[in-house]
This record gives structure tokens, sequence and C-alpha cells, in this order.
């Protein structure tokens, strides 16, 4: 890269012999202003006003209008010896953390370059204490006739200088901020905070001038003859009343969308509105509810019969089985010698086990009466 500045870096009793050269360059299309009639170029000629010839370059010079119209010579020998150390000099003064530097002073960027062997050493001296101090140096510096403030930081092996606009360059904001009283809420802020934290998420070297793009697009379509002005669509702006939630929330649904996280979860402003039903539900279905809730009670009341019954049919059960175990016991006493009565015994256990079974109590002990006959009773003897 070609140095537009050669001099020095002034760090104590150090000198570093430097180069300065631009960091930035400007990718912008630049037009040329011509004749509408014919298509002929505009020039701009450097003209003398006393005799009204044009004067080239090498006869033009520099000149102080002072107030009454009259102009008092300047030449470079005569700003090369003015009494300031910042001549050829990049003197540095001290060195502070980086926030103390508003970013509103931030001017044109230059690296420096280490003009020579012998400047090796000093510049990475002062680089590796720049990183290891995390601080930037405040210097000052001559440059196109006046003298500028600057700023040294490290970028990646080599030192950077952002030129500063001085203090007093800078315009107080008066009469921009919103005359109004303005209130905002904290389910507000979190909405901004959860935008902020998608939007932020982007790689700085993926930005690109989409507009100088097209440009380019469109001299190369016109050049081969096959452009086509298309009318852009352009979205109002201004003069519209906005609900402030409802479009935070629609920016956070769409820069999620957009990046292909889905849907994002309702924070905690948009948790009600999220769980808020679609459609209102009308009057009537609500009395028939009502309707439907006033006749639960017969399938309850139907149940606690079927309970009752299922309760009478046990202890009915109970009693016919307890009636046929009595029968079979009086049964055995009186037929320990006969083959029949042993029969009626195992007959009457047989129902006794059926009763237990869940059998209807008065018709189990109704048959086992009725199966168990009577004992023969024995003849007196004479």
């Amino acid at each position: 890269m070609r140095s537009i500045w050669n001099g020095a870096i002034s760090f104590g009793l150090v000198s570093i012999p430097i180069k300065l050269v631009n960091a930035t360059e400007s990718h912008s299309i630049s037009f040329r202003q011509i004749h509408l009639a014919d298509g002929g170029r505009i020039r701009y000629r450097k003209v003398c006003e006393l005799d009204g010839e044009e004067v080239s370059g090498a006869e033009i010079g520099k000149g102080y209008e002072e107030a009454d119209g009259s102009v008092i010579p300047i030449t470079d020998e005569d700003l090369a010896q003015l009494p300031i150390a910042t001549a050829r000099t990049i003197e540095i003064m001290s060195f502070v953390p980086s926030e103390e530097i508003d970013p509103l002073q931030l001017d044109a960027a230059y690296y420096l370059a280490a003009n020579g062997p012998t400047a090796a050493k000093p510049y990475t001296l002062l680089r590796e204490a720049l990183k290891r101090s995390r601080k930037v140096a405040i210097a000052k510096y001559a440059l196109r006739g006046r003298e500028r403030l600057g700023m040294l930081r490290v970028v990646d092996d080599v030192i950077a200088m952002h030129g500063l606009l001085w203090p007093d360059e800078i315009r107080a904001p008066e009469g921009v901020a919103p005359e109004v009283d303005v209130s905002v809420r904290e389910a507000e802020l979190d909405l901004a905070d959860a935008l902020m934290a998608t939007l932020g998420e982007v790689e700085m070297a993926s930005l690109h001038d989409d507009y100088r793009e097209a440009v380019e697009a469109m001299i190369t379509a016109k050049a081969g003859g096959a452009f086509e002005p298309s009318e852009a669509v352009v979205e109002p702006a201004g003069g519209q009343v906005i609900d402030l939630m409802a479009a935070l929330e629609k920016s956070v649904r769409a820069a999620k969308e957009s990046r292909g996280e889905g849907s994002p979860q309702a924070g905690p402003a948009e948790g009600a509105r999220a769980q808020a039903p679609a459609e209102v539900t009308p009057i009537r279905r609500k009395a028939a509810a009502g309707r439907s809730a006033a006749a639960a009670p017969k399938a309850v009341g139907g149940k606690k019969s079927t309970s009752a019954a299922k309760k009478t049919a046990s202890a009915a059960s109970a009693s016919g089985a307890g009636a046929a175990k009595k029968t079979t016991g009086t049964a055995a006493s009186r037929s320990a010698g006969g083959a029949k009565a042993a029969k009626t015994t195992k007959t009457a256990k047989s129902t006794a086990k059926k009763a237990a079974s869940g059998t209807t109590g008065k018709k189990t002990a109704a048959a086992a009466k009725k199966t168990t006959p009577a004992a023969p009773r024995k003849r007196a003897s004479a």
C-alpha cells in the first residue's frame, strides 16, 4: 500500500519511524456531469479571475482570504517552519481506556507501518504495551495543513490510528430528543430486548452494499441495451398510529422465522395474548352447559340406586349362605348312619358354595330348604 505521510511516533524519549497508510477505501460509484442535449461531459476549468486564463496545477498555491477580500499567500515552506512538534511527529500524550473515547469523535482511519528495520523493535514494543494495558494512546499529529487529534490502538499485529475530531467540533444535541414525557413499560422493554437479541446475531463480514450492487447491475444492463426499469415497492412511512407491543411481537416472530428458529416462545408480555382464545363463546352455550350440569344429578342418583341394590343382594347372599350352613349341620347330625343323609349333606354344601359366590340370598335359602329332606325318626324301643 502506498504511504501518504512519513514521520515518527514520539513515545517519551523513544522515536519510532513510521509510514502512514490509508486503512479504508471507498467503493462508491462516481458519476460525471453531462450535457443532457448531446451527452457531452461538463468540465470545470481553473481560471484566474484577473486575467481570465486557465491555470495549471503547478501554478496554483494556497492563500488565506481575510474579511475584506484580500488574500495572504501561504506556502508549504511557511507551514513546515511552524514551531510545533507535530509537524512530522505523532506525539503520544497519554493512555486511556477505550471506553472514554466518544464514537462521535472518530474520523478517518490509518495503518502505521514501521519505516525501516531499525523501527521494528520500538514498533513492536509499543504494540505489545498497548495490548497488555488494554488501553489506547491519545496523540497529536499534523496532516494536510492542520494539527489533528488521533487515537492509536492495536488491530491484529498492526498499530492503527483513528483521526479524532476535537471536542469543540462535536455539536451538542440540543432540540433533538423528544420534547414530550414518555413512559416505557417493563413489558415493552422485555420485547425490545428479545428483538435486540435476535437481530444482534450477525456477522459483520457478511454485510454488503446492496445499493451499489443494484447500480452496477443497472449500468451493465443499460450498456447492453436490455435494461427494463421496475418500480420499487416503498412502504409509506410516518403518520401512522401503531400498537407498539403488537409491532414488537411481530418483529420478534419475523426475525426468528427468517433465521429458521420457528415460532418464538411467548415472553412475559405476550404470554397472556398467546393464551387468549381466538373466538368468543356465545352466551347461549353457557346456558346449555348449565342445563347439562342440572341434569347430571340424575346419573349420580342412578349410581346410588345401583350401589344400594348391590348392598341388598350382598346381604341376602350372606343370609342365604348362613341358613344353608345351619341346615347342613342339622342334616349331618341326624343322618350319621344313612347313605341318603350323606348324599343330602353333599348337595347342601354345594348349594351353600353357590350361595357364597353371589347367588341371590332368598332363592338360595329356599332351594337349600327344599333340597334337604327331614331325617327319619327313630322308633322307640318297646
